[in-house]
């Protein structure tokens, strides 16, 4: 079994993983500044609790140990910090940066797997799925904040035997985490839900456990380069009719208005800017689809919106 290093294993995907790696025998050590469940009840289990930025903490914990595997989800939305993104971030961010690669690089840890977003490729032309090599169009802070972390993690493994892999992630729900599908069919001033038309036009979401095989099928990958990046959504689009009727079904939502397309939403260009989940109605029908074809050579992405649990 591997030794795999995790960060921000206190957050929601840390907690999901680290359930997942301890049921399949691997040795973990998370790291957050909060404690978590899993403390004291594995022997597989080693957490410390320390700030991202602790240098001697963290590059101690690699060094004294064999890692096979870092995975670093600390400093990401859906994880472990607040969607709304401002420069204590990502100056946190960039400090973190600056040792954890060169400490996983001088060990010589097989893989290096960093949770980023697809919030990169920012607002595409046309409609045709976004791949890996779409360009990167982002204008919000926290899209600058994972394409740092993506440009430091590629300089620094490049001539390195340590393989790099970096997760553009969609925006995650599972059954009872669904804040960011519900972002897209709520009105946050009004408090109230809605629908254009029929509620036909779709979104790219990526369902948690998705997430989770995925990082499992890459600690599983035994040989081979397997570097660079992979797009990770689930394989359709979730339509905000199936939103609508999902939220409705959980009790989450009452009311909902339907509007014609021309009945737009106040936005506020500044606050997209920071805040993560801040939604342009005016690119509803765009129905970009996130092409995870690459992804989907490592796990098959079986979790949809009607499975997830």
């Amino acid at each position: 079994m591997a030794s795999i290093l995790v960060t921000g294993a206190s957050g929601m995907i840390g907690l999901y993983l680290t359930s997942s790696l301890l049921h399949k025998k691997h040795r973990v050590f998370g790291i957050d500044t909060r404690k978590n469940e899993f403390i004291g009840t594995d022997p597989n289990y080693t957490f410390i609790q320390c700030d991202i930025t602790d240098k001697d903490a963290i590059t101690n914990v690699i060094d004294s140990n064999k890692i096979d595997v870092v995975v670093h989800l600390a400093n990401s939305v859906d994880n472990d910090i607040d969607p709304y993104v401002t420069d204590t971030e990502m100056k946190k961010s960039k400090i973190c940066d600056k040792f954890i690669y060169a400490a996983a690089n001088k060990a010589e840890v097989r893989s290096f797997i960093l949770l980023s977003t697809t919030a990169i490729y920012g607002v595409q032309k046309g409609r045709e799925p976004i791949r890996e090599t779409a360009p990167e169009k982002g204008n919000s802070n926290y899209a600058d904040l994972k394409m740092t972390s993506e440009k430091i993690m590629q300089k620094e493994f490049k001539k390195s035997e340590t393989i790099p892999v970096i997760a553009r992630v969609a925006p995650i729900y599972d059954a009872e985490y669904t804040q960011n599908l519900r972002d897209r069919v709520f009105d946050a001033k009004e408090n109230v839900a809605y629908i254009f038309n029929d509620g036909e036009y779709g979104f790219s979401f990526c369902c948690v456990f998705n997430l989770i095989d995925f990082i499992n099928g890459i600690i599983n990958v035994p040989t081979g380069r397997y570097e660079g990046i992979y797009n990770l959504a689930d394989s359709r689009l979730i339509t905000a009719k199936e939103i609508i009727d999902y939220e409705k079904e959980h009790h989450r939502i009452g009311a909902v208005i339907q509007k014609s397309p021309g009945m737009g939403i106040s936005i506020n260009k500044g606050k997209m800017k920071t805040d993560y989940r801040y939604f342009d109605p005016s690119i509803t029908f765009n129905n970009w689809n996130i092409d995870n074809t690459r992804a989907k050579r490592i796990a098959p992405f079986r979790w949809t919106l009607s499975n997830t649990k």
